[in-house]
């Protein structure tokens, strides 16, 4: 079985599929997103760290960052309206189909890039609290 961390950015690469389709939803691109790939939404895992410990159960932190990638003329309203469905996505069930304790929304910043045809990046960051078992990473506590 796959850890409780894997589980939850699965969930959550479904909820952003379902919410923002037709665009893609890319996890962890190790190349950047062509032209004729954008629009596009990439997930990224910034980090994941230990909060507590009590007993036999461990309090975790996932921070998640979402980037939306656009281009052209309205690539501003198109970042924008896919980045107001994936935040519906994620706050739409904050325990994540019982996986997590709760989501909460960190921060969003624009970028744009006027050599890059237009190219404008929606970023979002999230925090994923969860909890796992001390020797069992795939248990939820």
């Amino acid at each position: 079985m796959n850890s409780v961390r894997e589980r939850l950015l699965r969930e959550i690469v479904t909820r952003l599929a379902s919410a923002i389709a037709p665009i893609p939803v890319l996890r962890m691109p190790a190349v950047p997103v062509t032209r004729e790939a954008s629009p596009a939404l990439l997930l990224f895992v910034d980090g994941d760290s230990i909060t507590a410990h009590a007993n036999h159960l461990v309090d975790r932190l996932l921070i998640v960052r979402l980037a939306v990638v656009a281009r052209g003329a309205d690539a501003f309203d198109v970042a924008d309206q896919a980045l107001v469905a994936a935040h519906a996505a994620m706050l739409a069930d904050p325990n994540l189909g019982g996986l997590a304790i709760a989501v909460r929304e960190i921060d969003c910043e624009w970028e744009s890039d006027d050599a890059d045809a237009g190219a404008v990046a929606l970023p979002a960051r999230y925090e994923i609290r969860y909890r796992t078992h001390a020797i069992d990473l795939t248990q939820t506590g």
